[in-house]
């Protein structure tokens, strides 16, 4: 099963989460090879994703977020094989009101329908920033 977009339920149990400070989102996607917009016009799947990335960058700047992290998949060491990803990052927002605020910007409403073109499946999963240390636990 595919994953491009959060259920009502998901995204209304987000929202009321909402403690103070900053979000982590880890992204991870994989693209289609071809884009399926729903005009029929051509083009990748990184090309669409290409595109929602420079419609949405400036949006993410003006709330006050940014790429905290972006690595390069290599390998699945645990879990499903099947799963390979073909963008990985990590972006910060100030809060949970900014990135709920930021689906509501109609140059990022129209950047996402390439997002939804280009993208095959992907998990989004919100993180608790925490200071890094040099051990695995707290």
């Amino acid at each position: 099963m595919a994953h491009t977009s959060f259920s009502k339920e998901t995204y209304l149990a987000f929202k009321q989460d909402d403690r103070p400070g900053p979000i982590h989102m880890l992204n991870l996607v994989r693209l289609r090879d071809k884009a399926d917009y729903p005009d029929g016009r051509e083009a990748t799947g990184r090309q669409a994703y290409d595109a929602y990335s420079a419609g949405s960058a400036a949006v993410l700047k003006d709330l006050g977020g940014s790429i905290v992290w972006r690595g390069s998949f290599e390998q699945m060491v645990i879990g499903p094989q099947e799963e390979q990803w073909d963008i990985c990052f990590i972006a910060q927002y100030p809060s949970v009101k900014a990135f709920t605020d930021m689906l509501k910007i109609p140059a990022y409403r129209e950047a996402m329908a390439h997002r939804q073109a280009g993208v095959a499946d992907s998990r989004l999963v919100r993180l608790a920033p925490m200071v890094a240390g040099d051990h695995f636990g707290d």
